[in-house]
């Protein structure tokens, strides 16, 4: 009989799914970190016989292979943005709503919690299922690991339908804003600010760039029966080599959210045409996602847990699971404006909300 590694983080999957989101916020894995929560989750699959176990880098995959018609895909990133005085966790009581307080506990570890608690649990679902927990979520686009893994082993995210533990508020949100970022860029001639009439003010020509972006105003855009609304911003400026120096270049990094109706190119193309004639470089480009409500295990979840679906104004990774043909919603605990804050704070009766719908729907025959 194999020896347990005693220097491994144990998760005790039988405590209440609180109790095991408390665990897993307390194992601290900001990206870059993720490989001893990845081993832990990993451990803790292993007392499942009815799971197939898959690693890839620091994201695991399980999978019941049960030999049902169809197939349910559940993902949740494992990583989180830095530690800010927020670990460990602790419960809080606020005007009678009790919090688990803490990195981590929205954004993602709590829809984290509910997939592992019910991987080991439920040997016997009415559809198969396939779990997957994926690092780097949180940093740059091609460290992904949910993007690593439809890039190497896309059969492993192969389903009817997909469900991203996103924090949603306990909410169903289908779909997501596709999201663009652009460096425009203006020039101008160097000079000395004292005859600054010999050059050419760079950051000045930025002004009518500033101009357009402060006048827009951003589109409410229907699509399959909910409606997106879509951003454009400054997220950025930089221009100036000295105190004493008229700029001969600036540079406004612009960010736009657009609705998932747009086409990667037709974002392309309304920021090409807005800022007609500036230098415009696209560094940053993803597809939104349709909300795909219109799919049969779609409609079957919004009837199981009730309520109304919402539209998703940022961008997640449902968008990799479209790109698949794969419909796909957001679904989990916690308010995604808490997500990132130093008070992020997550309630506990939205972790066990998400429990009792997921466990009710897959169960059910």
């Amino acid at each position: 009989m194999p020896v347990a590694d005693p220097t491994l983080p144990v998760l005790d999957t039988t405590a209440s799914v609180v109790e095991l989101t408390r665990q897993l916020c307390d194992l601290e894995s900001v990206s870059g970190n993720e490989a001893a929560i990845a081993d832990a989750i990993q451990a803790a699959l292993a007392t499942a016989s009815h799971l197939e176990v898959i690693r890839d880098g620091d994201a695991v995959v399980a999978r019941t292979n049960l030999g049902r018609e169809h197939r349910v895909v559940l993902a949740g990133h494992i990583d989180t943005v830095p530690v800010n005085e927020n670990l460990p966790t602790r419960f809080e009581t606020e005007d009678g709503v009790e919090y688990l307080w803490g990195r981590g506990t929205v954004d993602m570890k709590a829809g984290v919690a509910v997939a592992l608690k019910l991987a080991v649990e439920l040997a016997d679902p009415r559809i198969d299922v396939t779990w997957i927990w994926y690092d780097h979520e949180e940093v740059s686009a091609d460290l992904n690991g949910l993007g690593r893994l439809a890039r190497n082993h896309p059969e492993l995210l192969t389903g009817d339908f997909a469900i991203l533990m996103e924090p949603t508020g306990a909410d169903i949100e289908g779909g997501c804003n596709g999201n663009l970022r652009a460096e425009i860029r203006t020039f101008g001639l160097r000079a000395h600010s004292a005859r600054a009439w010999v050059g050419e003010n760079a950051i000045h020509a930025a002004a009518p760039i500033l101009a357009t972006l402060a006048a827009y105003r951003p589109q409410e855009v229907e699509v399959d029966g909910l409606v997106y609304r879509e951003g454009l911003n400054a997220v950025g400026i930089a221009g100036g080599i000295a105190g004493n120096v008229i700029p001969d270049e600036c540079m406004v990094h612009v960010n736009y959210r657009f609705a998932p109706s747009r086409s990667t190119d037709e974002a392309v193309a309304h920021i090409s045409e807005l800022f007609d004639g500036y230098d415009i470089r696209i560094v940053d480009l993803a597809d939104g996602a349709r909300p795909g409500l219109d799919a049969r295990f779609a409609q079957e979840f919004v009837a199981s847990v009730g309520g109304t679906a919402k539209p998703k104004y940022g961008w997640t990774d449902v968008a990799r699971f479209s790109a698949l043909g794969i419909p796909a919603v957001n679904y989990g605990p916690g308010d995604p404006l808490k997500a990132h804050a130093d008070d992020e704070r997550v309630p506990v009766s939205q972790i066990e909300s998400c429990e009792r719908g997921l466990r009710a729907w897959l169960s059910a025959r």
